[in-house]
């Protein structure tokens, strides 16, 4: 570092330090521990109807297998080349045509698909498969064998999210192929529901993936019902709306270890008062149109768009149409070390 500011006596001082590979505190301690949270992330949108026409054209270009996941990595302006889509969340959207199988592997970090388009595809986590309709939410937990695939006529196309940064920070990821394109089913489809997602639980209940979720395919008609009637018995939150987490139901907390996921309903007109917390969060749309707020930037959304949101920026929401927005963060990971903070403000 130059150290402008910096006495020649000084300077002399530090070059000193350089060859030993140490530097003087003092002169950088405003900037590793500022006042207030700083991101280097920008707030971003992405729009669905300019990206889904090339995300078909790659499907033209190569095939599932030769890609191995065929995805365009929504990328933060700020991260460029660096598969970010915030500071430490990555997110893509992957495309799955008729009759195409993703070979199946396992990774390190978690990740979890929205589904954005089709009807007839599938993933396989475990040796258990789900069909993924429009809005479901699914986890593939960590070291989980996991494929997919497309039985239908149309293209399937879903959003995925994974933890990626925040596990490349620690220099932990790897993965593994497993050699043949589906890994073998072991169980019926449904099983994790039906076993897990009743509100019943087995009576020694435990989780096959570690702290992850033991239920895999958190089904939208269900969430969308649960909103629409959470939002009819009680006043929404004035900042969150009427907001509901996916949960663990081993312990009631976040349904993976490392990235917090919930859902937002807003109705038509309704807005949020601005708020702030030093997650960083990813939006998408699943249904209706309205604004974003992030610090002096506003968005206008529509179905399936996509949103950065940086950590510590003011945001609020205004629903020109009932809204139902997926967000995914890595709060789960805050909150675990112990430094979530958030700040809500009343205009």
């Amino acid at each position: 570092m130059a150290y402008e500011s910096a006495s020649p006596e000084r300077r002399a001082y530090y070059d000193k330090l350089t060859p030993l590979s140490t530097a003087p505190l003092w002169e950088v301690l405003g900037t590793i521990v500022p006042r207030e949270p700083t991101s280097k992330a920008e707030s971003h949108l992405w729009r669905y109807d300019a990206l889904r026409p090339l995300l078909l054209e790659a499907g033209s270009l190569l095939t599932a297998r030769e890609a191995e996941r065929r995805v365009l990595v929504l990328e933060n302006p700020a991260y460029v080349g660096q598969s970010r889509t915030t500071s430490t969340l990555y997110a893509g959207l992957q495309l799955i045509l008729p009759g195409e199988t993703a070979p199946a592997h396992r990774h390190t970090p978690s990740a979890l698909r929205f589904m954005i388009e089709g009807e007839q595809g599938f993933t396989q986590v475990g040796g258990e498969r789900t069909t993924m309709r429009e809005g479901d939410f699914v986890i593939t937990p960590p070291w989980a064998w996991h494929d997919h695939g497309n039985e239908g006529d149309g293209p399937v196309i879903w959003m995925d999210g994974l933890d990626i940064p925040i596990l490349q920070y620690f220099e932990s990821v790897f993965s593994d192929p497993y050699g043949e394109e589906q890994h073998p089913l072991s169980r019926p489809e449904g099983d994790s529901l039906a076993r897990y997602g009743q509100g019943l639980l087995p009576m020694d209940a435990s989780s096959p993936y570690g702290m992850a979720s033991p239920i895999f395919n958190y089904p939208y008609d269900r969430t969308r019902e649960a909103l629409v009637r959470s939002a009819q018995g009680a006043e929404p939150d004035p900042h969150l709306a009427t907001t509901l987490r996916y949960s663990n139901p081993i312990d009631g907390g976040w349904a993976m270890p490392a990235m917090a996921t919930w859902m937002t309903h807003l109705t038509r007109g309704q807005s949020t008062l601005p708020m702030r917390s030093t997650d960083s969060q990813v939006m998408h749309v699943v249904e209706g149109r309205g604004t974003v707020t992030v610090g002096e930037q506003t968005f206008t959304f529509g179905p399936k768009d996509v949103v950065a949101l940086p950590s510590w920026q003011r945001r609020c929401l205004v629903a020109s149409e009932d809204c139902f927005l997926f967000f995914f963060s890595d709060r789960a990971v805050h909150e675990k070390l112990g430094f979530y903070r958030e700040q809500r403000f009343s205009a």
